[in-house]
């Protein structure tokens, strides 16, 4: 009997899509591409959530360093969303599956007519074999990057954990530049050691989040702790993994003991 294939929502972070220049790392998104065509093409329902588009756009406009002011971040933003949307569209099409763009905002996911007709939408495309990639649409919304500004969507670890609970998935997986959940901090502490299995957020484990990570970026672990909050409570298992390895999401799906699992209550 053929096993019934997972909804998977995969988040990728901006370090591991941009090099440090901010330019678009050509390699890791043709490797992400052809690995989530390939789990597809294996009876999979995948989710694409991606971060990268203000660096982008930060360098495809020249700029020596990511804006400081809002209307300035938005306009990176267009511009880097673009460009990595039809990347990915290049990509998807050399493995012969369909990718789809969605942008969100907050008020998407908080209003109830809005949010049924997106949850429609997810739908239908998954149906139709189409790969949806997902991201927030930061030129209109300023949750993410307006500095001390946090609503219902204030990075792409909890939008990925938002769109893991309305598409009712099963498997959540946040790729980032770390390993997984550490009982202390690796960088700092030679015999820190990995968790594999998290099967509650304790006020132990909330302790062991640190700060943000690259200029590049926004998330840090603490935003990845609440992104596993949010999936755990809607049944859905996610995992902390490293994106420098995406092959690994083969194994993880399989439920192999690689990064952090955060096991659904």
């Amino acid at each position: 009997m053929k096993q019934k294939g997972k909804r998977i929502v995969v988040k990728v972070g901006t370090s591991t899509l941009t090099h440090e220049s901010g330019a678009p790392n050509l390699r890791r998104m043709e490797h992400l591409a052809r690995i989530l065509s390939d789990l597809h093409g294996m009876g999979h329902e995948v989710i694409l959530v991606f971060s990268g588009a203000i660096a982008v756009g930060t360098s495809g406009l020249g700029l020596k360093e990511r804006p400081g002011e809002l209307r300035m971040k938005q306009a990176a933003a267009a511009v880097g969303q673009c460009r990595m949307m039809h990347i990915f569209d290049q990509f998807f099409s050399q493995y012969n599956q369909s990718a789809a763009q969605i942008l969100l905002t907050g008020d998407d996911v908080e209003d109830e007519n809005r949010r049924e007709h997106l949850s429609g939408t997810f739908s239908a495309l998954l149906e139709m074999g189409v790969i949806p990639a997902v991201n927030e649409n930061d030129s209109v919304s300023s949750a993410e990057i307006e500095t001390g500004r946090h609503k219902v969507l204030g990075d792409n670890d909890t939008l990925s954990a938002i769109v893991a609970k309305l598409c009712r998935a099963d498997l959540l997986v946040l790729f980032s530049d770390i390993d997984g959940l550490y009982d202390a901090d690796p960088k700092t502490s030679p015999d820190a050691k990995l968790l594999h299995r998290v099967t509650a957020l304790t006020p132990e484990i909330l302790e062991m989040a640190g700060g943000a990570g690259t200029w590049r970026g926004t998330g840090g672990m603490a935003t990845k702790l609440s992104a596993a909050a949010i999936a755990m409570e809607a049944g859905c298992d996610m995992v902390i993994a490293n994106g420098a390895r995406m092959e690994q999401l083969y194994g993880i799906v399989e439920g192999e003991p690689i990064g952090t699992r955060f096991a659904a209550l």
